[in-house]
């Protein structure tokens, strides 16, 4: 059978979100992979790179497997009647709803985390719960047919999970052989819990903005949620 396997694209999308896992799922036999967005129009990633839409969202086929990657460019997405409705309709049917680093909070954002255990990315992980979500500090957290993947090159592990949970653990240990992915990072700053404090005050600054600014954002969806429970 054809596994049906969707992406969610956007302006400021981070192209590892997207591209780790997009590779480990290109290595699987049997397998219709979808880059989604509005139009069909390029759209830039964070590192200027442009990505080029397969499908809209309104001709999106039925997906077996859905996945909203992050970047900066997830909080407008948080806010967007339009993708958030997409995303709801097409998680109705799919095998698994699953995201990368910071695109679980728009998954959160479209009701989709309520109850349910997740991960993001660790700048934000104090976002997870005010969408109603239990957060969970690992690299892959699996909770029924939600899974989600910790920050960014995450997406790998992530995606091999998923691999495993499809066809078996035997192909998704081919797929990463085949992609060689034995990491062996020459620094061990790839976490908080690792990373010497002069690091991560850098990282923290250099994304202070784009936190801030979800946080108005959460901020707004919990009111909004407030007001329509009354």
């Amino acid at each position: 059978m054809i596994l049906q396997i969707g992406f969610l694209v956007f302006p400021k999308v981070q192209l590892l979100d997207l591209a780790g896992p997009f590779d480990a799922f290109a290595a699987m036999p049997g397998v219709v992979q979808h880059l989604i967005w509005k139009d069909l129009d390029p759209v830039m990633a964070t590192s200027g790179w442009p990505v080029q839409p397969t499908t809209t969202l309104q001709d999106c086929p039925v997906l077996d497997v859905l996945c909203v990657p992050g970047g900066a460019g997830v909080n407008p997405l948080m806010e967007d009647e339009v993708v958030l409705d997409f995303l709801r309709r097409q998680a109705w049917s799919a095998r698994f709803v699953t995201s990368v680093c910071t695109g679980s909070l728009v998954l959160g954002a479209a009701g989709l985390l309520e109850g349910k255990r997740a991960t993001t990315h660790w700048g934000s992980h104090h976002l997870l719960e005010p969408l109603g979500a239990v957060p969970v500090a690992e690299r892959i957290v699996a909770d029924d047919r939600l899974v989600s993947g910790g920050g960014v090159t995450a997406g790998i592990d992530f995606a091999l999970d998923i691999i495993a949970r499809l066809r078996g653990r035997e192909e998704a240990e081919a797929v990463q052989l085949k992609l060689e992915y034995a990491p062996a990072p020459p620094f061990d700053a790839g976490s908080p819990a690792t990373a010497p404090a002069g690091a991560i005050e850098v990282a923290r600054a250099s994304a202070s903005s784009y936190v801030e600014e979800r946080e108005r954002i959460v901020a707004r969806l919990r009111e909004r949620k407030a007001i329509a429970a009354v």
